[in-house]
């Protein structure tokens, strides 16, 4: 491995010239990160599946409730 000039925990693998940090905290903590950001990410789908489906429940519950209205006059 060759050190990147100017970047003390990279390096540059001379089989794919790919770049590797070589500071293996800083990695965890971006892996760390990573995974928090994707959990916050899923649970906001979650969150936007719920409202949707709260949405569709009332517009059907206001259906309901005309049909109902309707049908008693």
């Amino acid at each position: 491995m060759y050190k990147v000039k100017d970047h003390a925990d990279l390096a540059r693998d001379p089989h794919n010239n790919s770049i590797i940090n070589t500071n293996n905290l800083e990695h965890q903590k971006y892996l760390t990160r990573r995974a928090a950001k994707d959990e916050s990410n899923k649970k906001v789908d979650s969150i936007e599946k719920d409202v949707a489906n709260i949405k569709n429940d009332i517009d059907e519950i206001k259906f309901l409730l005309r049909k109902l209205l309707n049908d008693s006059h």
